[in-house]
């Protein structure tokens, strides 16, 4: 059993390089949106009820997974360094696969702040994040986002044996899904 974690600020790639990587694999792709977008319709994000039904829902997913017959699982996540309890989190997500047997991979994805805004509005981003449709608002929450969090790491900050970073700025999503299969042997 795998967990695949694809982490990055937002727009940098992490859903269209999951699915790729999907592709290549086998591994099962759940995007942080999939909850995101099943709650919005009855809470925002950004209330404590549409955070409870989106943390309640991952965690059912992720203990059905971890004691399936499933090869493993693909989870993206916007990571945010400066806060212990987004550290706290990724460390139950993990617990949960490696408690039963389970193997943890990180991927850490990096783009210039040009191509993250040029990818905040790319018709794939919009047809599978509904709440990203509204541009001004998305593009508002992106930039205020790097003001409020730390979404990457620096560097020797993350010490997991299964690590890589990539900058994908200039990378096809499937350069990238081929780099992470060879990279863990997945």
């Amino acid at each position: 059993m795998k967990i695949v974690i694809i982490f990055g600020p937002q727009a940098v790639g992490k859903m269209v390089v999951g699915q790729e990587l999907e592709k290549i694999t086998g591994l099962k792709l759940f995007h942080n949106h999939m909850t995101i977008e099943l709650v919005s319709h009855f809470f925002s994000y950004g209330t404590e009820a549409g955070k409870r039904l989106v943390q309640l829902f991952r965690k059912e997913i992720f203990e059905e997974v971890a004691k399936s017959d499933l090869d493993g699982l693909i989870f993206t996540f916007v990571w945010a360094f400066n806060e212990k309890e987004d550290w706290d989190y990724i460390d139950r997500v993990c617990n949960i696969f490696e408690s039963k047997g389970g193997t943890s991979y990180f991927v850490e994805l990096e783009a210039d702040l040009d191509e993250r805004l040029k990818r905040n509005k790319s018709p794939l981003r919009l047809e599978h994040k509904p709440t990203k449709r509204n541009l001004e608002f998305a593009e508002k929450d992106l930039l205020k986002s790097m003001e409020k969090y730390r979404l990457n790491s620096m560097v020797g900050e993350i010490k997991k044996e299964n690590y890589i970073r990539i900058d994908n700025s200039n990378l096809s999503p499937e350069k990238v899904a081929l780099m992470i299969r060879d990279r863990f042997n997945l």
